[in-house]
């Protein structure tokens, strides 16, 4: 396979331990190379799709190679438009408040918070209700006008690792399924660690593809998809933290809360049942809380800047 070296690139060493011993995992089943912003969109249901992976031999690590370059991946996500994530703002709210009844018990002073990956702003606007001072970042501009639009919120259009940020100034930093996004997962963390105060919290939630629901899954999955370029161990977190500067304070898996209606169109029920007025708003008032176990929730402490 030919690779343009513009879009994409050979990864020499794991993105997460920086150790070199890597070997193949497992052979893309979609055509990266005409990879869109379409196929990238949170809410995408086509499961089972991954990038040709190899997987470090260290750490465990399992990550996209080739992978595309950070100017070619956040090209494409500043293109994404989605407006079903916004239909389930309600289940989201529940996974949010979540995290910041966490991130308070861990740090009750609150002060200034950047949620990485915002998206709509559905987190930054519980964040606010609560005390806290909330900036946010995402690159999709349709993400970003439904921020100002729906919440009032101004959320910085931009990629988090290049974008003019104040250094030290936040107490508190959110990376919610933002990491396994990223082709240079150190260099975010090195971004976080340099926006935190010392002794700030990062909360990061990702997936965890040793988790059993992945394993019962198998190549469905719902995590297998090309918008994901990594799926971390539990060891390649663990040293991504340490060589960032952060320290684990506490662990937990990730629940989701969804409507009835997004899980039924995620397991593909009839759409003659779903469009259907009447039962979909039936749906769409039900809330199914998910405790699968498959995606890490981590707090980290700064530590140290680097």
């Amino acid at each position: 396979m030919i690779i343009d070296p513009q879009r994409f690139e050979r990864v020499e060493s794991c993105p997460a331990c920086a150790g070199g011993s890597l070997a193949p995992f497992r052979k893309s089943t979609f055509a990266f190379e005409n990879l869109g912003a379409d196929e990238i969109k949170i809410t995408d249901s086509r499961y089972g799709r991954v990038w040709n992976l190899s997987r470090c031999r260290d750490c465990g690590h399992v990550f996209a190679d080739p992978c595309p370059k950070p100017e070619f991946i956040s090209s494409l996500y500043a293109a994404v438009e989605d407006p079903l994530y916004e239909e389930e703002a309600g289940g989201r709210e529940k996974n949010f408040d979540r995290i910041l009844d966490c991130l308070e018990k861990l740090r009750p002073e609150k002060g200034r918070l950047m949620d990485v990956g915002a998206a709509t702003g559905i987190l930054l606007n519980l964040a606010r209700r609560r005390g806290w001072e909330p900036d946010g970042i995402d690159p999709s501009g349709w993400a970003v006008r439904t921020a100002r639009e729906k919440y009032g919120l101004e959320v910085i259009r931009g990629a988090f690792e290049t974008a003019p940020l104040e250094k030290k100034a936040y107490g508190a930093c959110a990376m919610v399924d933002f990491i396994e996004h990223t082709p240079r997962p150190h260099a975010a963390l090195l971004r976080a660690n340099e926006l935190l105060e010392d002794g700030g919290l990062l909360c990061l939630v990702t997936p965890d593809a040793r988790s059993l629901a992945a394993k019962i899954a198998g190549r469905r999955w719902w995590h297998f998809r090309p918008a994901h370029l990594a799926y971390f161990s539990a060891s390649g977190l663990g040293a991504l933290f340490r060589r960032t500067g952060f320290s684990v304070v506490k662990a937990r898996s990730y629940d989701w809360t969804f409507s009835a209606h997004y899980l039924a169109s995620r397991l593909a029920v009839s759409n003659f049942f779903l469009r259907n007025r009447r039962f979909a708003s039936f749906l769409r008032g039900i809330s199914i809380k998910l405790a699968l176990g498959d995606s890490f929730e981590i707090y980290a402490r700064k530590e140290k800047s680097l």
